[in-house]
């Protein structure tokens, strides 16, 4: 598992520095588009190749690492800072009508997915990335939030925890000082994991047209563009294609690592 990590962590940690990277700097403008030198294949001048526009392809992939990390990010964000909070919420008010109302709501949002949701919310407000961060984060809330009550609930029983109510401390005050620090690894790991899931839906949201728009790049749409050029240029698809997979492998990986790291119980069988 060590090895996992360390490869999971090479893979994740070139992701984020091609998008730390692409803020400062690109080999070529993206927005440049050269139809004379469309569809190259890798060479030294374009290590990547250029698509059907002659674009370079290696720097719309460091800003397409960019604008997928960023909505990753902020959509799992979203997710923690609403549903560790309910979560939390949910489990000291366990049984009683707090906990149903935050379970059920949780149910009804786990009945749509992300891409209906983007949908629904691109039929009102258009199409953009910012459509696919909320979309992708208001998935990300009942995952946090049932991920969080599950954790807590054992915590609850324990003596310490009623030592605390005996002092005199209320339940917020005992979800916060000692409920959220005992389940923190567990929210890490579950971070972890939503980030890269969080790749993969704004990729699926940009290949269908609702995520970044134009001339922002995607990997997701940088597959849409590419599909029907397979067979004449296919690296044009296979290079977004395996950036995906990729970052994704490497954040899973990672995130099995933290879990193995972080979880006693898992410690003890080793």
């Amino acid at each position: 598992m060590r090895v996992g990590v360390v490869l999971g962590g090479a893979l994740a940690g070139l992701a984020l520095a091609l998008a730390a990277l692409s803020v400062v700097w690109t080999p070529h403008e993206v927005t440049q588009m050269a139809i004379a030198d469309k569809l190259q294949p890798p060479s030294g001048a374009h290590w990547f190749g250029t698509d059907h526009f002659g674009r370079d392809i290696l720097s719309m992939v460091m800003l397409g690492a960019r604008t997928s990390m960023a909505v990753a990010l902020v959509a799992v964000a979203i997710g923690m800072g609403l549903g560790v909070p309910l979560g939390l919420l949910a489990a000291a008010r366990r049984g009683g009508w707090v906990d149903e109302i935050v379970m059920r709501g949780n149910d009804l949002i786990f009945a749509f997915p992300s891409l209906v949701i983007a949908i629904l919310i691109t039929v009102v407000a258009g199409p953009s990335a910012l459509n696919a961060i909320v979309a992708i984060g208001i998935f990300n809330i009942p995952v946090f939030a049932r991920v969080t009550r599950g954790a807590a609930l054992p915590i609850w029983v324990l003596d310490y925890i009623r030592a605390a109510r005996v002092a005199g401390k209320g339940a917020a005050l005992i979800s916060l000082h000692h409920v959220l620090p005992n389940i923190a690894s567990l929210l890490i790991v579950q971070a972890t994991i939503q980030f890269s899931l969080g790749i993969l839906a704004e990729a699926g949201l940009s290949y269908v047209g609702l995520g970044a728009q134009p001339p922002t790049p995607s990997w997701g749409r940088m597959l849409a563009e590419a599909q029907t050029m397979i067979a004449l240029a296919p690296h044009v698809a296979i290079i977004p294609g395996l950036c995906i997979v990729l970052t994704v492998l490497g954040l899973n990986l990672l995130g099995d690592g933290l879990r193995d790291a972080l979880d006693p119980r898992l410690r003890v069988l080793r």
